[in-house]
């Protein structure tokens, strides 16, 4: 695919298969925006980016995105910076040891997994459409298939609260959004598609639980992948002619699958979209 004046906007590029990838499209000739939180980070990131790519089309946007208000600022300084946004990755994520909640009241995980996907998206859709064909590329995990959902207390403020309970509800919520805002999307120029991006040597882990550090660095050292390994799939789904026209698609790495079957429930996908909406005050 010819990404020359493309516009590709990549969250949690920092580091890991977010920085691996704005690498890539950067090389392709994107114009790609990254989104960081920290500005020290970032402007490491970026640099690499550049002197990797040989691009000078990189540029900086921060933001906290445990925090709807930055949010809604990232989305006013994208619009600023340019007219058309050809592809928008939603890769920033996150995991913590015990239940923590935003500056929103939100608990955390399901704050920064899901609801920034949702909320960043739905701030910059009409921009996405107007420069149709775009696409939204949200990166979940197979971790989705041991995830529950509860639309009455989404967070575990009632108790059961677990590192992975909360992740694997997190990245079911982004199967469900993907699918629903296909279908919400059907025909208008836009496409959602998400990814499992194989177990990844990255830092998203740095939160768990410390008795569980030396079990992790173990399995990665026999089946964690790369993060080069890792941002592929985001690149084919961003990038790749083949995927012109397909929508609401779950891959697991280099190969679309089938996500379980609470993930393809209309009517759940329905009212997680509106339950969403009115989390992050778009309703």
């Amino acid at each position: 695919m010819d990404l020359l004046n493309k516009v590709m906007l990549v969250t949690g590029a920092s580091n890991g298969i977010g920085l691996e990838a704005c690498v890539v499209l950067a090389r392709r000739g994107a114009r790609v925006l990254m989104v960081a939180r920290d500005p020290a980070r970032g402007e490491a990131a970026m640099a690499q980016v550049k002197a990797r790519s040989g691009s000078e089309k990189v540029e900086l946007l921060l933001c906290d995105l445990s925090s709807q208000a930055a949010i809604r600022g990232l989305a006013e300084a994208v619009k600023a910076r340019t007219d058309r946004l050809d592809v928008l990755v939603n890769n920033a994520g996150g995991v913590s040891e015990t239940r923590q909640l935003t500056v929103d009241g939100i608990e955390q995980t399901f704050a920064v997994n899901h609801l920034a996907y949702f909320q960043l998206t739905m701030l910059l859709l009409d921009l996405l459409e107007k420069s149709g064909p775009a696409r939204v590329v949200n990166v979940s995990s197979r971790g989705h298939r041991r995830g529950t959902l509860d639309l009455e207390d989404p967070g575990f403020e009632k108790g059961g609260y677990s590192i992975m309970g909360a992740y694997c509800r997190s990245k079911l919520a982004n199967v469900l959004f993907t699918r629903e805002l296909a279908r919400r999307m059907e025909g208008r120029g836009v496409t959602a598609n998400c990814l499992h991006p194989g177990g990844v040597a990255t830092n998203i882990w740095s939160r768990a639980p410390a008795w569980t550090k030396p079990l992790i660095s173990v399995v990665g050292y026999f089946a964690f992948i790369t993060p080069e390994d890792g941002a592929k799939p985001i690149i084919h789904l961003a990038a790749s002619p083949e995927m012109e026209g397909r929508s609401g698609e779950y891959w697991n790495r280099m190969k679309r699958e089938e996500p379980i079957a609470l993930a393809k429930n209309v009517e759940l996908a329905g009212r997680l979209w509106e339950k969403s909406a009115g989390w992050v005050a778009l309703s």
